[in-house]
C-alpha cells in the first residue's frame, strides 16, 4: 500500500472512504545490541522475508502491548454418563444419526 492511498468502498448508494497514512519519514535511532542477539535477529528476519527494521518494530510492539489476562486456568470437565445398553444409533453414520434425531 502506498502512503496516502485513497480507497473507496461502495455500499448501495453510500460511498465510504478512508485514508491510509504513514509518517512522512521514520525516526532514525542507534541501538547498541549484543552481537549474538543481532545475528539471531537478522537470521530470523531473513527467514521470515522481512527487513531487520520490520522485525525490530514488530518485537517492540509485541513487548509494549499489555499482557493478555489469563482466564484463570479454566478446565473443561464434562459430566460422564454411563449407560447400561449400547447406543440406539451408529453415530458414525450421519444419515442414520439424523433419522434417529428426527424421530425423537
Amino acid at each position: 500500500m502506498a502512503s496516502g492511498s485513497q480507497f473507496a468502498i461502495y455500499m448501495d448508494t453510500l460511498i465510504w472512504s478512508c485514508r491510509i497514512s504513514q509518517p512522512a519519514s521514520p525516526m532514525k535511532t542507534t541501538l547498541n545490541l549484543n552481537d549474538k542477539v543481532l545475528l539471531q535477529a537478522k537470521e530470523f528476519a531473513r527467514k521470515q522475508g522481512i527487513t531487520l527494521t520490520r522485525f525490530v518494530e514488530d518485537a517492540l510492539r509485541a513487548k509494549l502491548m499489555p499482557a493478555a489476562r489469563s482466564a484463570g486456568g479454566y478446565r473443561f470437565d464434562p459430566p460422564i454418563v454411563r449407560g447400561d445398553r449400547p447406543p440406539a444409533v451408529d453415530v458414525a453414520d450421519r444419515n442414520e444419526l439424523y433419522d434417529f434425531l428426527d424421530r425423537e
